[in-house]
């Protein structure tokens, strides 16, 4: 994740997309996870943060690496790609500590289709390059963000088992630590029409919610229909939903409105949430590993974040 790079005007906070809003407020579902949930989850993890990949730099064998095995996933599952291509490749200018570099880069695409609003799509996004290596250490990124990919699978997972009400487009986006580039692709080179999708769901950092509790919901402030659809979502284990880091007041840092890929969805005035935890003391440094995971922790997090689709699933598009 890249939440120190970016910060939110006051004038686009002002901005909420009506139009998208729903009609009434849906109950709130009771999500039951599959047997085996968990230990696919955390299998996920580990090895997306092995140190087989290298940290998982954009444009690297490591990088290549996750892509192979997140493709795989997907294809076990049963998820297929859309009409153009499972994969969406791109080439644009990048940061990195030394300046701008091109990165080739490639974001990998699902689709699962909706019940009730076929023709309207929900965008779950979550990246899964990370900062790669450093001065000889490798940075595995098992938070950051080997976490959102797993939450995103196994959301994946959920939705083949019971198969969602809006359209689904699966996308695991690469360049994101390189300043945003798979998402700002995606949003310009879009499978679908944009007019056709109501909403974004980022997961970028889903894992290490023991900080204070919270797994973070960013963007009700732009998009204030969705904080009622979501408050209901009780409590899972010793995690829970806050809402913030959205406002003109959160500065900074502690502003995550353009802090990981939703912000190129929010740049498309396409709503967006964001769900992360805080930061911790392994954010963006060489002990972000797999071992400093609490699995009860992350599961609880992913839970929650499969209870929220659902959530909005039912009440978006009424």
């Amino acid at each position: 994740m890249a939440r120190f790079h970016l910060a939110l005007s006051s004038a686009a906070a002002a901005l909420v997309l009506a139009s998208c809003a729903p009609t009434e407020t849906a109950p709130t579902p009771t999500v039951e996870m599959a047997p085996g949930f968990q230990t696919q989850l955390l299998e996920d993890v580990r090895i997306l943060a092995s140190d087989e990949m290298a940290g998982r730099d954009t444009g690297s064998p490591g990088g290549e690496a996750a892509r192979s095995y997140i493709v795989g996933r997907l294809e076990a599952l049963g998820v297929v790609a859309p009409a153009m291509g499972r994969l969406q490749p791109w080439e644009m200018t990048g940061r990195t500590r030394a300046g701008p570099k091109t990165y080739n880069g490639v974001n990998i695409l699902g689709v699962i289709p909706g019940t009730r609003v076929t023709d309207r799509y929900i965008v779950v996004t979550a990246h899964y390059d990370h900062v790669g290596t450093n001065d000889g250490q490798i940075f595995n990124g098992a938070d950051d963000n080997a976490s959102g990919v797993a939450t995103m699978l196994a959301l994946a997972a959920d939705l083949k088992r019971q198969a969602p009400e809006h359209s689904v487009f699966i996308v695991a986006l690469d360049g994101e630590e390189r300043g945003l580039l798979g998402a700002k692709h995606f949003v310009e080179a879009p499978p679908v029409p944009l007019a056709s999708i109501s909403m974004n769901l980022n997961f970028d950092m889903t894992a290490r919610a023991e900080t204070d509790g919270k797994l973070w919901v960013t963007g009700t402030y732009q998009n204030p229909t969705f904080r009622p659809i979501l408050e209901g979502i009780a409590a899972d284990g010793a995690v829970s939903l806050a809402f913030g880091k959205d406002t003109p007041q959160d500065t900074g840092s502690d502003n995550w409105v353009e802090a990981s890929d939703h912000g190129a969805f929010y740049r498309a005035q396409i709503p967006f949430l964001y769900l992360g935890v805080n930061y911790h003391p392994d954010y963006h440094r060489p002990s972000d590993d797999f071992e400093r995971i609490t699995p009860s922790v992350f599961v609880s997090a992913t839970s929650l974040s499969i209870a929220s689709f659902r959530a909005l699933d039912r009440a978006l598009d009424r």
